[in-house]
């Protein structure tokens, strides 16, 4: 029996940027061809341009090798599928130690981890919220926040990542 949330648990933190979805659309599949998993996709205006980043994932750990192998074959998939005019920079990297959280599920696989989550709106009077993930609850995730628990809608999500005090693991 398959839980009704799933594909909600699919959902990508992307904020109202159209492009996000259709790139995990594109690079979801690619990545789970190659072994790996995308963990985060961005995209964002710098001083350079643009820039498209993906964030990917095996056990182990990704490698130099896997990044390029899947940022060449994600370059033609993406010339080919995705609607975006103008030019724009292709990043393909391992998440590193502040591993971007960008799933509903990725709440519930890093529960006991602590985390930086901020969100659109503020509740009582605060966007920012660190501290210890507690998994999901319906459409929000909860996390432990100055020893109180906090639920938090996950489409007000903007950004979140996990976090690793004093350079140790952050679980």
């Amino acid at each position: 029996m398959t839980d009704p949330r799933d594909n909600d648990r699919q959902t990508v933190i992307g904020g109202t940027n159209p492009v996000i979805p259709q790139v995990w659309r594109l690079a979801e599949p690619l990545c789970r061809a190659e072994g790996m998993e995308l963990v985060h996709v961005a995209f964002q205006r710098e001083p350079g341009g643009r820039t498209l980043r993906l964030y990917l994932d095996k056990p182990g750990g990704v490698t130099l090798g896997d990044c390029a192998t899947v940022s060449r074959q994600l370059s033609d998939l993406l010339d080919v599928g995705l609607a975006l005019e103008g030019a724009y920079r292709l990043e393909v990297s391992s998440p590193g130690e502040q591993r971007p959280l960008g799933r509903l599920s990725d709440f519930e696989r890093f529960q006991g981890c602590r985390a930086r989550v901020r969100i659109a709106r503020p509740i009582n009077g605060r966007k920012n919220f660190t501290g210890t993930l507690q998994g999901v609850r319906g459409p929000a995730i909860q996390m432990v926040v100055d020893n109180q628990v906090v639920d938090i809608v996950f489409a007000e999500i903007v950004k979140a990542h996990l976090i690793q005090p004093n350079g140790e693991n952050p679980c």
